[in-house]
């Protein structure tokens, strides 16, 4: 059984400043690196003008560098133009891949309506007439049955006349 124990804060401090001194080291190294192949790139590329001569040969070295620059611009000048192409078909890419995924409609709020805002509303300024849902109800009349004293008579004889029927059924 190991016991794990936590590291202390020295401990944790001493190996972030290791970390931090060997990372500072290779970004040095690195610096290093890219000052020597610029270098290399530009002596192979790049030689150094001769300046030694009459003026005519100095004219025709400056006529030369004049040139290379020019076409070193329009390079540049292309370069940019197909990034920035590049990067608003990138741009117009993302917009079709949002409409694809579809944008997220906001939870719907209950709203409410009377009948006549509701038409207002679909219908524009065009609908004047003012609903009345109550009004075009069916009206319904209650009837009060009234009912004869005679059948309101004594209990005691509904039930002998029930029970006549009663034998009449089980008789048959």
């Amino acid at each position: 059984m190991s016991h794990d124990k936590k590291m202390t804060s020295s401990r944790k401090h001493h190996l972030k400043s290791l970390m931090l001194q060997i990372a500072a080291g290779w970004i040095e190294n690195e610096k290093k690196e890219i000052a020597e192949t610029k270098a290399a790139y530009m002596a192979e590329h790049c030689p150094k003008p001769s300046l030694s001569g009459d003026q005519a040969a100095l004219m025709d070295t400056c006529r030369k560098l004049h040139a290379l620059i020019d076409k070193v611009d329009e390079e540049r000048y292309d370069m940019t133009v197909k990034v920035s192409k590049a990067e608003k078909e990138i741009d117009d890419l993302k917009i079709k891949v949002i409409d694809l995924a579809g944008v997220k409609k906001p939870a719907l709020k209950k709203v409410r309506m009377s009948a006549d805002a509701m038409l207002k509303a679909l219908l524009g300024s065009k609908h004047t007439v003012n609903l009345d849902l109550r009004a075009n109800l069916k009206q319904v009349k209650k009837e009060v049955k009234e009912e004869p004293a005679e059948a309101v008579g004594d209990w005691r004889k509904n039930i002998e006349d029930k029970a006549d029927r009663k034998k009449m059924f089980e008789t048959s």
